[in-house]
C-alpha cells in the first residue's frame, strides 16, 4: 500500500543546482532541528532539509512502487544542472525497512540539498529557494546538555537474548540454517530533547570513516556500504565478523584473534556470498577478494571485503535501476542470515521486537540512477511521541559456535557507538 504524497509526482518544479566557489560550512552544521537528512563521510555527502515530496510505502512490490514514483517525479522537474556530478541535480533520500513487505519505507525528496565531492560543493534548490539565502541562514548549533541518561530493556532482556541466542544455536547445529542475525533494542530517555544535529556531529566526529545517515528520525553512522552506483561501476563494502578494540598488546591480540578466527572467518564468507550470488545475474563483471581485510573504528574491528563489478549495459538486467539492485541485495547474510528465508523465519520467531527500519538499506539516489545505500547499523529511532526518548539497535551474527555472552557482549559493545554520542 502506497501513502500519499507531500507533493504530487508530476508537478512542474524547478530544481536548480548551483555551484558554490567559496567556502561552505561543514555539511553537518548546515541542518535544521527538525527534518534532517544526512549521507556524509570524511566531511563529504549530502545533507538535506524541507520536503519537496514525500512517499511511505509498503507490500510485495514497495522498491518497485517507489522507483516508479521517483521516475515520474523527477521526470516533471524542470532540471537546471550544470555540474552534473553523483548528486547532483534532484535528489531522493530513502529509509527502508528491514522487511520492505511488512514495514514502511520513507522517501523523501528535499526542498534544499547541499553537497560536496572531491572538494566541489554544490547547491539544489527545489521550489525557487535563493542557494546564497540557504547558505547565510544556516542555523548555529549550540548544544545543550542532555541531562541524565536512563536506559530500559526492549524486547528482551539480556537474560532472554542469550536465551534466544542458545536457541538459534541448536537450529543451526540441527542444520536448519547456517546462519541467523538476531538484534535486540535498547530504549534510552534524557532530561532533554534530543537534537539530531548534535548526535549526527558526534556520530561523526567519533567515526569519521563510517557514512553518518539520518532519515525521518532514524540516525546513525555505518560502516556497511551495501551498495553504490556510479554510472554502471558498482561496489559494496560486506561486514561480517567482530571483535572488541582493548587497550595496547590487548588489543593488537584481539585484532589477529579476530583475523585467525575459523569462526568469523565463515560467518564472513556467507554474507560475501551472498551478496555475489545476488548481484552476478546484474554484472558484465564482479571482483571479491580471496581473503577479508581488518576494518578498525573507534570501539570494534570488522572483518571487511570491498566487491566491486560493472552492471550490464543491455538486457533486462542491464537495465535495472539502483532500487531494484538494492532490493536484489538486501537482505544479504550480514543482517539476515543464510539461507535467507529460513534466516528471515526464524528471526521472526526468536528476536521478539519489528527492527522497522533497522538494518534496512539506507541511503540516496539521484535522477541519472547514480546512488549509494548502506545498512542502518550502529542507529537509533528517534522518537515522534517524545523528543527526549529514543531506540537504540545493535546485532550480531549467529552461526555454529556462538556463545551467548560473546554475542551480548558485541552487540554492548555496538551499542556504545550510539551512547557515545548521546553522552558526548
Amino acid at each position: 500500500m502506497t501513502a500519499a504524497a507531500v507533493t504530487s509526482p508530476g508537478a512542474r518544479t524547478r530544481a536548480v543546482t548551483t555551484t558554490v566557489l567559496d567556502g561552505v560550512p561543514a555539511l553537518l552544521d548546515l541542518l535544521p532541528a527538525a527534518g534532517a537528512l544526512s549521507w556524509v563521510r570524511r566531511g563529504e555527502g549530502l545533507v538535506g532539509w524541507g520536503e519537496a515530496a514525500r512517499l511511505e510505502v509498503s507490500g510485495p512490490r514497495a522498491l518497485a512502487e517507489a522507483a516508479a514514483w521517483w521516475a515520474d517525479h523527477s521526470a516533471g522537474l524542470d532540471v537546471d544542472d550544470t555540474l552534473d556530478v553523483p548528486g547532483s541535480g534532484p535528489v531522493l533520500f530513502a529509509s527502508i525497512a528491514f522487511d520492505p513487505a511488512a514495514g514502511t519505507s520513507v522517501f523523501v525528496v528535499p526542498e534544499v540539498v547541499v553537497g560536496r565531492r572531491d572538494g566541489v560543493a554544490w547547491v539544489t534548490t527545489t521550489g525557487g529557494a535563493d542557494p546564497a539565502d540557504v547558505l547565510a541562514a544556516s542555523p548555529a548549533l549550540v548544544p545543550a546538555p542532555l541531562g541524565r541518561l536512563r536506559y530500559a530493556d526492549g524486547a528482551l532482556d539480556p537474560a532472554s537474548w542469550c536465551a534466544t541466542v542458545d536457541a538459534a544455536v541448536q537450529r543451526i547445529t540441527a542444520g536448519d540454517l547456517a546462519k541467523v542475525v538476531l538484534a535486540r533494542d535498547l530504549l534510552v530517555t534524557a532530561d532533554a530533547p534530543l537534537d539530531p544535529r548534535d548526535l549526527l556531529g558526534r556520530l561523526a566526529a567519533r567515526f569519521p570513516g563510517c557514512w553518518t545517515f539520518a532519515v525521518d528520525g532514524l540516525l546513525g553512522a555505518t560502516p556497511e556500504l551495501l551498495l553504490r552506483r556510479t554510472g554502471r561501476e558498482l561496489s559494496s563494502r560486506v561486514l561480517a565478523g567482530t571483535a572488541p578494540r582493548g587497550a595496547g598488546a590487548e588489543d593488537d591480540r584481539l585484532a589477529a584473534a579476530l583475523l585467525g578466527s575459523a569462526k568469523d572467518r565463515a560467518e564472513h564468507a556467507l554474507a560475501v556470498d551472498s551478496l555475489v550470488a545476488a548481484l552476478e545475474p546484474y554484472c558484465t563483471t564482479l571482483t571479491a577478494p580471496a581473503e577479508p581485510e581488518l576494518l578498525t573504528l573507534a570501539n570494534v574491528r570488522h572483518l571487511a571485503s570491498d566487491v566491486t563489478g560493472v552492471q550490464r549495459g543491455t538486457g533486462a538486467r542491464g537495465r535495472a535501476g539502483l532500487l531494484e539492485l538494492v532490493g536484489a541485495v538486501h537482505p544479504t547474510a550480514a543482517v539476515c542470515g543464510t539461507p535467507t528465508d529460513a534466516a528471515a523465519a526464524l528471526i521472526g520467531e526468536l528476536e521478539g521486537m519489528d527492527r522497522g527500519r533497522y538494518a534496512g538499506p539506507v541511503g540516496w539516489l539521484d535522477a541519472r540512477g547514480d546512488g549509494e545505500f548502506g545498512l542502518a547499523l550502529r542507529c537509533a529511532q528517534l522518537s515522534d511521541d517524545d523528543p527526549a526518548t529514543a531506540r537504540l539497535f545493535a546485532g550480531c551474527g549467529i552461526v555454529a559456535g556462538s556463545e551467548p555472552a560473546a554475542e551480548l557482549a558485541e552487540t554492548q559493545a555496538k551499542f556504545a557507538a550510539f551512547q557515545a554520542a548521546l553522552e558526548g
